[in-house]
């Protein structure tokens, strides 16, 4: 059937999308989700789309396609092209299987990832994945061949040292900016550590919102090759860079469902590692109310399943389990963030976010089988080459040689109301606050806390201050303080 291209000012992120008039569908039996191969006249090679059916906007003669296809097309608008039917994938059979609660092997999930990565499952294929790894678990086998699948179809990075360091955190914890720190301190040891981060989801800020406040993070494969070869680190946005690509399609598939299935998870965690070039990987669980992993129990549990299927995968880790019971650091937000990592850095800042960022570099070393580590850590922050290095990082990613964090225009002061002892902080709530301040896309918006766990205060102290450039926002956290209050004493 020979049609006119249409193009539709309309964006999937992903799938390709053809949209056919109803008497045209009729014409071959077309119903909605089936799927059409695309191509020039006298053209073999084309496009496969999945299709929608609609009266509205388009007419029998014409085919439209939303923006991914139609670039991928490529073609001008008005365009003759050939349509025929086209078979759904055979990967569709194999997401059946899963559901089904079978095994698959890892030819039929290299199958599956392929066309993630190609754009040829619709989104509802790839929940019906999603939900079959969540319904169904992935066996250690799957997992191992998940991982596998999304490094080898994804873009990597490949370094020529035995020995590549990185780290990740399943996260929940408020501030606990500790790779940026860890970071500059293993790479003025000489470590190699490329670090690809997120953003924020549901926080207040990912490690890729608060360097941005230092410099971009939004950079090329080869851009990343060249600044880690020249200073040993960096700290980017990984959705930046075409790593684990596959993972990232699964990902925004699997949040708005909050459908984390373990071995998912563990495969997304991994693949990133593996896609960076590491060879060495530290994992820190916290544990705690309000953070990913509620019980020390759940964490001991995800730990032994690391380990498992990181021997399989020739990758060297450590798990260490942590204390998420609080937030760590003082700033909780982009930038009052970054002025903590900066502060610890020269040797001040907040406490709690220095004694865990030497644990973590520390643990990393011992790792690599570093002779003696602590002390090394310890002068790498204290003879300022951390410091020094971080500075070095940040202007090879294009930042400036003098870093000007952003302050906000207004900020309120929440003060006990009688004296007692805090006995819990939450999380969830600490980050909520920050959110509805501005963060993390108003940099300089957020929490700066003043107070810790188990401690006494009287009344009338400032347990936390927020900031923002919206007195609307204020005023708006100020009425709702009684319903999401997230300090208790």
């Amino acid at each position: 059937m020979k049609l006119k291209v249409k193009e539709i000012n309309l964006s999937t992120g992903g799938p390709l999308i053809a949209v056919l008039h109803e008497k045209t569908a009729k014409q071959i039996s077309l119903f909605p989700k089936d799927r059409v191969h695309i191509r020039k006249i006298r053209i073999k090679k084309g496009i496969t789309c999945v299709t929608n059916i609609s009266n509205k906007g388009i007419h029998e003669n014409e085919i439209g396609l939303f923006q991914e296809a139609f670039h991928k097309l490529n073609v001008p608008e008005g365009t003759q092209i050939e349509m025929t039917l086209e078979e759904k994938p055979i990967s569709i059979q194999y997401i059946k299987k899963k559901l089904n609660g079978e095994e698959l092997n890892a030819k039929e999930i290299d199958t599956i990832v392929k066309d993630i990565v190609n754009n040829e499952l619709s989104e509802v294929e790839l929940a019906y994945f999603v939900s079959g790894c969540y319904t169904k678990n992935l066996t250690i086998n799957e997992t191992v061949a998940l991982t596998n699948s999304i490094v080898n179809n994804g873009e990597r990075l490949h370094f020529k040292d035995k020995i590549v360091l990185d780290k990740h955190c399943s996260g929940g914890v408020a501030g606990n900016r500790t790779t940026m720190i860890v970071v500059p301190i293993i790479a003025s040891l000489g470590y190699k550590m490329p670090k690809t981060s997120s953003r924020a989801i549901t926080s207040a800020s990912g490690t890729s919102d608060t360097m941005e406040v230092l410099a971009p993070v939004t950079l090329s494969k080869d851009k990343i090759m060249q600044i880690v070869n020249k200073t040993n680190g960096c700290i980017v946005w990984g959705g930046g860079v075409d790593l684990a690509s596959a993972d990232d399609k699964m990902i925004t598939v699997r949040h708005p469902l909050s459908m984390d299935p373990t071995g998912m998870l563990l495969a997304s965690i991994l693949a990133k590692k593996k896609a960076a070039g590491a060879t060495h990987v530290l994992i820190d669980i916290p544990y705690g109310p309000g953070v990913k992993v509620k019980t020390k129990k759940e964490a001991k549990q995800l730990m032994k399943l690391f380990y498992k299927v990181s021997k399989r995968l020739d990758l060297k880790i450590k798990v260490v389990l942590t204390n998420g019971f609080q937030p760590i650091g003082n700033g909780i937000g982009p930038a009052l963030e970054a002025a903590d990592v900066l502060s610890v850095l020269q040797g001040d800042g907040p406490n709690d976010l220095r004694e865990k960022a030497i644990f973590i570099a520390t643990e990393m070393l011992k790792l690599v089988n570093e002779k003696n580590p602590l002390p090394k850590v310890l002068d790498a922050i204290e003879s300022g080459r951390a410091y020094k290095k971080m500075l070095e990082i940040i202007q090879a990613q294009g930042g400036h040689k003098h870093p000007v964090i952003p302050k906000a225009k207004y900020f309120y002061n929440i003060n006990a109301t009688r004296d007692g002892k805090i006995t819990f902080i939450d999380n969830q709530k600490i980050n909520k606050i920050a959110t509805m301040a501005g963060a993390p896309d108003e940099k300089a918006a957020g929490i700066y806390l003043r107070v810790r766990a188990n401690r006494e205060i009287k009344k009338g102290t400032t347990m936390f201050t927020i900031y923002s450039n919206s007195l609307q926002n204020i005023e708006t956290i100020k009425r709702r303080l009684k319903e999401i209050n997230p300090i208790t004493y």
